[in-house]
């Protein structure tokens, strides 16, 4: 698969590349990443075709956009699709004052959750400030789901889709945005936002993989029929459909269980099998729903980028997919990428 192959975003009138640039590494997650090493990492994203980028003022308070506009600012603007979220609104504010955590060197802003129309107004225009653009092209409400924000969750999904969706819904229908939708790490909230508003798309993370295909039960098919896209971010499960079944990997940003690491060493063998690297195998398998035009990958280096790429475009022969069908590591309804042209089977499996 080509890391520039456009792709129609569900319903709307908006094409991104198959492979998209994520930006939270970039707003130093964990550990910093110098200005040069981010503006390479961007060069080499649009050099490869990457023409999707998404990124939040969560991100680095504010640093990962105020990098990504820099970056991006003299590109065609015609030329890429740009996401960014709202939910959280940042102010100015002394360094020592602030707790950064987990971000290292961040932007000197606190963040407040605000979900009422008033601040995803705010927080909108003040994300084109940092950005430096005169658009973005998609906006996704931020982590509305119970991994974030717990027991609090059901009052604040109520207090978006009344004020997040009221604002959201405004700048679309005024032409501002082209896509609106939610940005969480469950499907079941997605599914949620979708039976109760309008959205275009969504941003899920980690949870559509070689390691969980639940979302096919339900979700997916809602999308496919309301024609809603699915960008899909965390497709190694935070690391271990990367690096394998090895002592220590981690899966949800946890120690993986020994269940989960069985069955990612049974596909493993797999894919040595095929003589095919498992994160192609983990990468390519998320895009080949067809509600699912995009993955979306942070990278910390131009290495692991380039890395990231090649395994996007690596051959994966047919069989592959098959064969792990058979022994029960991958659902028998999963669509699969098709097969490449002038093999002998050409069609999209889902058996």
């Amino acid at each position: 698969m080509k890391t520039s192959e456009q792709r129609k975003l569900g319903r709307v009138d908006l094409q991104v590349s198959a492979f998209a640039f994520g930006t939270a590494p970039i707003g130093n997650i964990f550990q910093a990443i110098s200005e040069e090493e981010s503006d390479a990492m961007l060069r080499t994203a649009w050099d490869a075709g990457v023409r999707y980028y998404d990124t939040a003022p969560m991100y680095g308070h504010g640093l990962a956009e105020l990098r990504t506009g820099q970056s991006l600012r003299w590109k065609p603007r015609e030329g890429y699709v740009l996401s960014s979220k709202v939910g959280r609104v940042l102010k100015p504010a002394r360094r020592a004052d602030i707790d950064f955590a987990p971000w290292v060197d961040a932007a000197p802003f606190t963040m407040a959750f605000d979900y009422s129309y008033d601040g995803t107004m705010r927080a909108f225009e003040d994300s084109l400030q940092r950005l430096g653009l005169e658009r973005m092209d998609i906006c996704f409400i931020h982590d509305i789901d119970v991994f974030t924000r717990g027991s609090e969750q059901p009052e604040v999904f109520r207090q978006a889709m009344d004020g997040c969706w009221k604002a959201l819904e405004r700048l679309r229908s005024e032409g501002v945005l082209k896509a609106i939708g939610v940005g969480v790490n469950e499907w079941e909230v997605c599914l949620e936002a979708l039976k109760q508003r309008d959205f275009d798309c969504f941003l899920l993370a980690g949870r559509y993989t070689l390691l969980e295909q639940q979302a096919l039960d339900e979700f997916l098919p809602l999308c496919e029929r309301r024609g809603a896209a699915v960008v899909v971010g965390g497709g190694f499960n935070s690391g271990i459909l990367a690096t394998g079944a090895k002592p220590g990997a981690k899966y949800n940003y946890a120690p993986a269980p020994p269940d989960v690491l069985q069955r990612v060493a049974a596909i493993e063998r797999v894919c040595a099998d095929h003589a095919v690297p498992l994160p192609a195998v983990a990468l390519q398998f998320v895009v080949a729903h067809p509600a699912i035009p995009s993955f979306i990958a942070g990278t910390r280096s131009v290495q692991q980028l380039q890395q990231n790429l090649e395994w996007f475009s690596h051959p994966i022969p047919p069989e592959l997919w098959g064969e792990l069908k058979r022994r029960g590591l991958l659902r028998e309804d999963a669509p699969v990428p098709a097969a490449a042209p002038g093999s002998t089977d050409q069609g999209k499996g889902k058996s």
